[in-house]
């Protein structure tokens, strides 16, 4: 439009009309949003030419008075700074790259997450942290092989107390495994089976975590064969070849509550 340059007039499709705003730089083309007025969409095409041409502003100086969303006002900055294009909200520093959600906050990752990172962008519900891929939303604590049911401080933990930083030295796991918690008590160490059918029920007391993992299988399995149908998720032992794990399996000691727990049980409750 002659007097909002970088700004183009465009039409929904139920008829309204709204304005696009978009800048060139170096052959490179980049959207900056859609906007109900060509006011506003100048206003944030001369924000773009400011940050990338005039190199004003810095991380801190994003208001809410911008016309530019927060998450692209990252993407320029970056690209001024950088010179590398993404379009997520992706801020480089060296060797890592903060993955910015508004401007006070911030998730911090190793730069070998940098592409899946610049093709995926973060969502969060409840509390963590998301992405969606294929139409499915994942845990992004799923790429460190960290499940679903883990609980922080008890599965694992960030070294550095810093819930926002998932560089892969600062993330511990603890326990990998389904129903199985490490306990220290007294100066020993012993792995606890816990299983919850109507509330928790001790599976048992062992000495390491695989036989608590393989003890908690077998819980689900008795269960299931005195009536119990619960969507039990199984713990995947790769560490044991199946002979070594089934004659564990047959071993392995489990309590008489679970021995002996049956549907009526249920319904005595």
């Amino acid at each position: 439009m002659p007097n909002f340059p970088g700004v183009t007039k465009a039409q929904r499709k139920d008829g309204s009309i709204y304005y696009r705003s978009s800048i060139t730089i170096l052959s490179k083309h980049i959207s900056l949003g859609s906007f109900n007025s060509p006011q506003k969409a100048g206003k944030a095409y001369t924000e773009a030419c400011n940050i990338i041409r005039k190199k004003q502003y810095q991380l801190t100086d994003y208001t809410e008075d911008f016309a530019l969303d927060f998450s692209k006002f990252i993407v320029l900055m970056n690209y001024r700074n950088s010179g590398i294009y993404f379009k997520t909200p992706i801020y480089l520093q060296t060797g890592f790259f903060y993955y910015y959600l508004a401007p006070d906050r911030f998730l911090i990752f190793d730069r070998e997450d940098l592409f899946f990172y610049a093709n995926h962008k973060i969502q969060i519900r409840g509390g963590y942290f998301f992405i969606c891929d294929y139409g499915s939303q994942y845990s992004i604590l799923s790429r460190y092989g960290i499940k679903n049911y883990a609980k922080k401080g008890i599965d694992y933990i960030f070294v550095n107390h810093n819930e926002c930083d998932f560089r892969y030295e600062n993330i511990k796991i603890i326990n990998e495994y389904m129903g199985v918690t490490r306990i220290e008590q007294n100066g020993q160490v012993f792995y606890e089976c816990v299983i919850h059918i109507h509330g928790n029920y001790l599976v048992g007391r062992y000495a390491d975590k695989i036989t608590a993992a393989i003890a908690y299988n077998k819980a689900v399995d008795i269960l299931a064969g005195n009536g119990i149908h619960k969507k039990y998720v199984k713990n995947y032992i790769n560490e044991y070849s199946t002979k070594k794990y089934q004659n564990a399996y047959e071993q392995i000691p489990v309590s008489e509550r679970i021995l002996h727990y049956t549907e009526k049980m249920i319904e005595e409750t």
